[in-house]
């Protein structure tokens, strides 16, 4: 599958779980299939995340389109106010 978004289900942060869920929402609402993945069940996971991304601190939601980054919760958003999910998760 394509599209993957790196999540958590382990988070203290209200912020984290509202954006996860945001993203899960209009990605389903758009019928885009997509993988979830859990960091949190893992420390690889996070650094595998991290390491695709090109950011030593970058915290979920993250998505990726295979192994090439795509953006992370506010560059999504944008891509949504702007119709251009589809570019942004370079499906297009």
């Amino acid at each position: 599958m394509g599209i993957k978004l790196y999540y958590t289900t382990v988070t203290a942060s209200r912020t984290v779980k509202s954006q996860q869920a945001e993203m899960i929402r209009i990605l389903d609402s758009k019928s885009i299939q997509y993988e979830l993945v859990d960091i949190s069940v893992g420390l690889e996971l996070r650094d595998e995340m991290r390491s695709k991304a090109g950011n030593p601190t970058a915290a979920p939601p993250q998505l990726f389109n295979e192994d090439q980054y795509c953006g992370n919760y506010e560059m999504f958003s944008e891509a949504v106010e702007a119709d251009t999910v589809e570019q942004f998760l370079k499906m297009a």
